[in-house]
């Protein structure tokens, strides 16, 4: 999975970047430098399960970021700039709400102002692309009559209505197989967007409050969207901490959890990902899955062949083989259950797959 980051200059992207990815990133780079790291997913259904099987090899679920820099007010750099985020699944949008005197703004701070802004320079993109495409379209269709494209055309024509109102195309109803038609283009605006609002230290105590404080709620009703309070000056501190001194740290602030894990855990919500976990002597590790797929799609998470070749998957809850200590024990207690190839797996599932590989 990717997503990717964006937003205004100096908001604090490239911060979070280092945050999630604990990528260390020149601090005199240019400031346009697109970077790309890899996050672990926090998962202490992983870590404790290793603790019991003790593998040989513990692998966490990631997810890739990629950091493109600040948008500028230039259209033809920026949509040079965007080109990259079309691989993305999501975008990260951050957010500045904190005061800062030694960090430049443009005005007093917005939130929604800036919001508007970087949408525009995505619905702009998507816009020029689906017009070119249109063009094409038209011209083709005045050649010979093929209904597939037609339907393109009329498609894209709804798109260009909704991008020309202002409207990003994440909100948006589309039938299943529009879906796969727009699939194709990558349409900027149509992916799930994360809004990570970057909030001072002296607002930490208050983070789950900011929503609220700031009038911000109107984002939380966007279809196909997430807000995260985050504030990247602590979280920039935590990072250089050990467990038990960032632990201290957070409690200091009255900080529960750390920003970093909220916002990888709300992009997984956002996206409807799940994780598996497999277990073993060789290896324990989590495997990231589309909510609602089955136990033989879920095979394929791991290999193709084990997917084409599924016979039956043993599954157990984490906790009930935690519990257990280990496979055997959990059969023996009833608790591992032998399911076939519709099953839908679920979040925790513990997993070992019976195939003719």
């Amino acid at each position: 999975m990717q997503t990717g980051i964006i937003g205004l200059p100096l908001v604090g992207k490239t911060s979070l970047f280092r945050v999630l990815t604990r990528a260390r990133v020149d601090a005199h780079s240019a400031p346009t430098q697109m970077h790309v790291g890899i996050a672990r997913v926090p998962d202490a259904r992983v870590a404790k399960i290793a603790e019991v099987f003790k593998p040989k090899k513990v692998t966490y679920a990631t997810i890739e970021y990629v950091d493109i820099g600040g948008l500028q007010k230039d259209r033809e750099k920026n949509s040079a700039s965007l080109v990259p985020l079309r691989e993305a699944d999501a975008l990260a949008q951050v957010v500045r709400l904190f005061e800062d005197p030694s960090v430049p703004h443009e005005g007093p701070i917005d939130a929604m102002r800036d919001i508007e802004s970087v949408e525009i320079e995505l619905m702009l993109t998507d816009l020029e692309q689906a017009s070119k495409r249109m063009e094409r379209l038209e011209k083709d269709l005045k050649k010979r009559k093929e209904p597939l494209l037609e339907t393109e055309l009329q498609l894209l024509t709804r798109c260009r209505q909704a991008l020309e109102s202002e409207q990003p195309l994440r909100e948006l109803e589309f039938k299943p197989e529009e879906q796969k038609m727009l699939n194709g283009f990558m349409f900027l605006s149509r992916k799930p967007m994360l809004y990570v609002l970057n909030v001072g230290d002296e607002e930490a105590a208050e983070i789950n409050r900011i929503v609220e404080k700031d009038h911000l709620e109107k984002l939380t009703a966007k279809p196909h969207t997430a807000v995260v309070p985050f504030c990247g000056k602590i979280e920039a501190e935590l990072a250089e901490l050990s467990d038990a001194e960032a632990a201290e740290m957070m409690q200091a602030y009255g900080l529960a959890e750390s920003g970093r894990d909220r916002l990888i855990q709300a992009s997984y919500r956002l996206l409807g990902l799940i994780s598996f976990l497999t277990c073993g002597e060789p290896e324990c590790r989590a495997w990231t899955i589309e909510q609602g797929m089955s136990a033989q799609k879920a095979a394929g998470a791991i290999h193709s062949d084990i997917e084409k070749n599924f016979i039956k998957a043993e599954v157990v809850n984490w906790e009930d083989l935690l519990k257990a200590g280990s496979f055997p024990a959990a059969r023996e207690r009833g608790q591992v259950r032998l399911e076939g190839k519709e099953y839908i797996v679920r979040e925790g599932d513990v997993i070992l797959f019976r195939h003719a590989g």
